[in-house]
């Protein structure tokens, strides 16, 4: 019998952050704790994520873009309409963006405990301007132990 790689999943239950995750196993955790707002997560867990996120929204985005452009104005004042392809890539984006959302948001809370932070910290990124660094800064802080209090 052998013994599981350090940062595999396997090894480690899905109550406890996954240190060292790698990116398949960040995806694979991402989906199986759907929408578990309690637990911590690691820094790799939610970049991983965070990087599969951004890649596949841009990929979608690029090929709505490219397959029928968003229409608009002509240069003799005329409307076009969008193309097929930029409608159903743009629908496609957004069941994409709709199925993540709450599973994203849990991530960020189960990050923010890791770090020792209540998960109510998520709440700072609906401030303008300043919102989003405070919650990339919160996420960029390595984990802490005390972190642990909010395990199940």
């Amino acid at each position: 019998m052998t013994t599981p790689q350090a940062g595999y999943s396997g090894a480690v239950p899905l109550s406890a952050p996954l240190y060292g995750a790698t990116l398949g196993d960040a995806v694979r955790r991402f989906f199986t704790k759907y929408a578990t707002f309690s637990g911590r997560a690691s820094r790799s867990e939610y970049w991983w994520w965070f990087l599969v996120s951004f890649v596949v929204s841009g990929v979608l985005q690029l090929l709505a873009v490219v397959t029928g452009g968003p229409g608009g104005v002509a240069a003799d004042d005329t409307y076009q309409a969008p193309g097929a392809g930029y409608v159903i890539f743009s629908i496609i984006t957004l069941i994409w963006a709709l199925a993540t959302l709450i599973p994203s948001i849990a991530l960020l809370v189960r990050r923010l405990h890791d770090g020792n932070f209540s998960g109510f910290f998520a709440f700072l990124g609906l401030i303008p301007f300043v919102g989003g660094i405070i919650i990339l800064v919160l996420t960029l802080l390595p984990s802490k132990p005390e972190g642990a209090r909010f395990d199940v």
